[in-house]
């Protein structure tokens, strides 16, 4: 089976993915040799953002429709690899009265990776028959539906997930050098599927439905399968943050993670894979600053203002400066090595 409809698409994705991977690469490189503790992490939260954020895009970059419920498929990616790869002394201990003989066992890291990416992907299919007939404000909603439900089990069923209080003991099984790895290996798959003739047809469809329906584009299956790949994707990020931290709550995996991401994606450009890397890069460096700035720090001899909260103001000022000067994002349809394209053609 054909997946790309030239070789130029294929050239095109590839060559995009590699420069993209070099700069990812390079960054982690970078702190890794020359960083510091704090440096380390908070390159890790930004590669686990970026895999969120690629998950995203995945569906919504290619269907232009809203997806409001990745935190929550992140989340069980999270969680259930967390259950399966912690020690059975430990889970004695946090989770007691848990059901099923959950605490009963212990898996090695690759086997509790692949079990969660595998029920995860499964949830993301059944709910995806769901969420690919609908289209505009009626998919939003139910997005936002399965955020809430998903979070309210995390919340309520605390003799699995703890509710509130954190689930620890997790192996730290990853670090940086992981992420990347990770990280550059998603790049490729979101930008081959990108430029895959199932993506070609999934913007299509999404610009005008008809057209493609009448030129035989099956737009519920191809909406399915970004669907899940996207969910695949996300799953993958709640396991890599669950292996890096060694503890996780219910807490990160909300609203407040949904714009932070969701914002990600639209400052850098939602139908663009590198608009997706330059505005996960922007916003996690640019929070850090701002987050800096709500201590009240002393700059050049003058003491400025405690201004807490600053952090979500600047988020949601980013989100609706872009939507309304630039809804496109910075790049647009813009990838990387068209730089280079441009640039021999005028050679």
């Amino acid at each position: 089976m054909k997946i790309f409809q030239s070789s130029k698409s294929f050239h095109q994705a590839f060559w995009g993915a590699t420069l993209l991977s070099f700069i990812i690469a390079l960054i982690g490189l970078l702190v890794i040799f020359f960083g510091e503790r704090y440096h380390l992490r908070l390159v890790y939260a930004a590669y686990v953002n970026l895999l969120v954020v690629l998950g995203l895009q995945v569906f919504m970059g290619n269907t232009n429709i809203t997806n409001l419920s990745h935190s929550a498929f992140m989340g069980l990616g999270a969680y259930i690899a967390a259950i399966c790869v912690t020690p059975v002394q430990i889970k004695k201990l946090s989770l007691p009265d848990a059901p099923w003989g959950l605490n009963t066992f212990e898996l090695d890291a690759l086997s509790s990776a692949l079990i969660s990416l595998t029920l995860t992907g499964f949830l993301a299919f059944l709910t995806g028959l769901v969420i690919v007939r609908l289209s505009g404000i009626g998919a939003t909603i139910v997005t936002i539906a399965i955020l809430v439900i998903v979070h309210s089990i995390f919340m309520h069923r605390t003799d699995i997930f703890k509710g509130k209080q954190a689930f620890f003991g997790i192996p730290q099984v990853f670090d940086l050098t992981s992420i990347i790895i990770i990280s550059i290996a998603v790049i490729f798959i979101a930008r081959f599927f990108r430029e895959s003739k199932w993506g070609i047809q999934l913007r299509a469809s999404s610009d005008d439905e008809k057209s493609a329906d009448a030129m035989g584009v099956n737009i519920f299956r191809l909406r399915l399968l970004a669907w899940t790949l996207g969910g695949l994707i996300l799953a993958l990020s709640g396991i890599c943050y669950a292996y890096y931290l060694g503890t996780i709550s219910a807490r990160p995996f909300y609203f407040s993670h949904v714009f932070l991401t969701l914002a990600m994606l639209i400052l850098g450009g939602m139908r663009s894979i590198t608009g997706a890397v330059i505005g996960t890069i922007l916003i996690t460096f640019g929070l850090e600053g701002v987050r800096f700035m709500e201590t009240g720090p002393v700059i050049l001899g003058l003491k400025f203002p405690e201004m807490l909260g600053l952090s979500g103001i600047a988020l949601g000022a980013v989100i609706v400066i872009i939507m309304v000067v630039r809804n496109g994002g910075l790049v647009g349809n813009f990838e990387i090595e068209q730089v280079f394209i441009k640039k021999r053609k005028k050679i």
